[in-house]
């Protein structure tokens, strides 16, 4: 089942980069620059223009590596989830439901990321086949809204995005979230052209990865 191996993938993973860039080439260097970090989880965002060439050179590089998965962000419907999917996705994120998107990515079995805020929004997911909610944006809660969400939906897989830090991920992991989303503050660096502060910043996120997982 192709889409069971990229939802473990995913939750291997654990932190998922968010990838924005004002071109192709820098979203390609940012994503470069955090699997250069140990960070094998891409969510390369398609505000960046050409989005689609850049999933396609990314998976061609790393398709033999078997722990990268890399994925499509800021999909906003169904047509432009099957363009990503065409250009090798391997999983969609959403900022929001929506309902055709859903069905598209269970056409191709891949996993889909739709961000909700409200218990209506997660249980219209889940009915959609939905297998990971994005909680979006993460801020605007905390780590403590997580039981809240699960109390009524024990079943529930959570993402949080947005305002996920170094400082905070461990909370959001004790919460009982399956991964993260993360993004300002990881490539913030690449701004200035600064790629090898991206990586710095990757390892830090995966070594309280593993301090979070128990594994030295």
């Amino acid at each position: 089942m192709k889409k069971v191996h990229r939802l473990k993938q995913l939750e291997r993973a654990g932190v998922i980069a968010v990838v924005r860039g004002t071109n192709k080439e820098q979203a390609i260097k940012v994503s470069r620059a955090v699997i250069e970090g140990g960070m094998t989880g891409i969510e390369l965002t398609f505000t960046v223009p050409n989005a689609e060439q850049a999933i396609q050179e990314l998976v061609a590089t790393y398709q033999k590596h078997a722990d990268v998965v890399i994925g499509a962000g800021t999909v906003l419907d169904a047509m432009t989830a099957r363009l990503a999917i065409m250009a090798g996705a391997e999983f969609i994120v959403s900022p929001c439901f929506d309902l055709e998107t859903a069905k598209i990515c269970n056409l191709y079995q891949i996993p889909y990321l739709p961000g909700c805020m409200s218990i209506n929004e997660m249980k219209e997911a889940l009915k959609a086949g939905v297998d990971i909610i994005k909680l979006f944006p993460g801020s605007a809660f905390g780590p403590s809204i997580v039981q809240a969400f699960k109390a009524p939906l024990p079943q529930l897989n959570i993402m949080p995005t947005g305002g996920v830090s170094l400082e905070n991920m461990g909370q959001w992991f004790d919460a009982g979230v399956v991964a993260v989303g993360v993004g300002g503050n990881l490539i913030a660096p690449a701004e200035k052209g600064n790629f090898e502060e991206v990586t710095r910043i990757a390892k830090q996120y995966i070594k309280k990865m593993q301090v979070i997982r128990g594994v030295e």
